[in-house]
């Protein structure tokens, strides 16, 4: 989700919530005059809708049917129409004309049934840039690990951190001799959220990552309690894949992973301790990043290899913490959880999985619908603030009141 920042950077904690919603209409127990009330209301509503089209507020079935979504046509990805896949085109319209409202938006691309039916972009971008999807990194580091235990260069799950880091033993604090990669991999490692104080920003933004933090930034509670979204924990995954494998790790993520979906990584900086971040700063295209997602619909397949392990995607989408964020986004992002780098959500009837970023950076895997949804956006760098929140959950909404929409299969 939020926060790879750069020195010199301020911060909001306080996190704004939307304002208390109007209180819905009650039938009174002794209206005695039920159908004329009815047909009062209708008439109001279809003068209401007539008014929102007449003066602005929404759009009209002529500019829906206006609205331009088609996919290109480049080869990476089969193309059809949302009809052909069984969505109505008239929402798909209303997602990319509220979409082209938004302030920070890049790109956004929906996908059904494993093909592209949708895709657009503004304020400069195109189908070929890559963007920093910040946090949506989390999500490609939970795949890295699962393949580094795949291929053997990682015992397994339960395998103790301080097993690569032979350097800190003891341990000051010897429940960190306790912390596994399943813990760090559901953030429950006992580590704190570097927002929690302007401390702990301070230490981890300002003065930068170090090796040294596993040791140096105390734990908040025993490990595997509860939840705590860490930054570090992602960080000290990164650091074990590159100690495990003896790889760079975009190299060996581009190697092992990112190529078998025909995706191409772009920037993923050296950082501190000449580490990249297990946390955030990856680049992607639009279209790599919804490969990313399909392969996670998939159950790890991708074009008929099995590049991760279906066992492994399982795992890693169940919810292992209940109520694992808790500032308000919107009316349609409900049931917040979280598995092994990914949130778990609900919006309407639909249960799904987003690898989330700062900014509002999403990939979105719906399967119930058999839909893999996609945004980029400003990624709002070294930025924490009232604007760039009030932006990344305008983006996130978007997105979930369009899948709250759409009708069970």
């Amino acid at each position: 989700m939020q926060n790879e920042k750069n020195p010199g950077v301020t911060v909001s904690h306080d996190r704004p919530t939307a304002g208390p919603t109007e209180p819905a209409p009650r039938v009174r127990a002794h209206d005695r005059r039920p159908l004329l009330c009815v047909a009062a209301m209708t008439i109001v509503f279809s003068s209401l809708v007539s008014c929102v089209s007449l003066f602005g507020l929404g759009p009209t079935e002529e500019e829906l049917l206006a609205v331009n979504y088609t996919p290109e046509g480049i080869g990476d990805w089969a193309v059809s129409t949302p009809e052909a896949q069984g969505l109505d085109p008239l929402d798909v319209a209303r997602l990319y004309y509220d979409a082209a409202q938004l302030e920070t938006i890049y790109g956004l691309l929906v996908a059904r049934n494993g093909q592209l039916v949708a895709e657009g972009y503004w304020h400069g971008s195109d189908s070929s840039q890559k963007h920093n999807l910040t946090s949506v990194t989390k999500s490609y580091m939970g795949a890295l690990v699962g393949k580094a235990i795949e291929q053997g260069y990682i015992e397994s799950i339960d395998q103790c951190m301080v097993d690569y880091f032979p350097e800190f033993m003891p341990m000051h604090d010897p429940r960190k001799e306790e912390i596994t990669i399943r813990h760090l991999l559901q953030m429950r490692a006992g580590y704190p959220w570097e927002e929690s104080s302007p401390e702990l920003f301070s230490k981890l933004w300002l003065e930068g990552f170090h090796v040294s933090d596993v040791v140096d930034i105390p734990l908040i509670r025993d490990p595997g309690t509860d939840h705590d979204y860490s930054n570090l924990s992602s960080h000290i995954l990164g650091l074990i894949v590159a100690r495990a494998t003896d790889m760079d790790l975009r190299d060996y993520g581009q190697q092992n992973l990112f190529s078998l979906i025909d995706s191409e990584v772009g920037e993923w900086p050296i950082t501190w301790d000449y580490y990249r971040p297990g946390y955030g700063l990856i680049d992607f295209s639009a279209r790599d990043a919804a490969k990313f997602g399909q392969l996670y619909l998939d159950d790890g397949l991708y074009a008929g290899n099995q590049v991760l392990p279906a066992a492994w995607v399982a795992d890693s989408l169940k919810t292992y913490s209940e109520d694992a964020w808790d500032y308000r986004i919107g009316g349609n992002v409900k049931e917040i959880g979280y598995g092994y780098q990914w949130w778990l959500l609900r919006s309407g009837s639909h249960h799904y999985n987003m690898a989330w970023g700062h900014g509002g950076q999403v990939i979105m895997v719906v399967p119930d619908l058999e839909m893999v949804v996609v945004l980029t956006a400003n990624p709002f760098f070294g930025q924490s603030d009232d604007e760039s929140w009030r932006n990344e959950k305008a983006n996130i909404n978007l997105v979930a009141d369009f899948i709250a929409g759409l009708p069970n299969e």
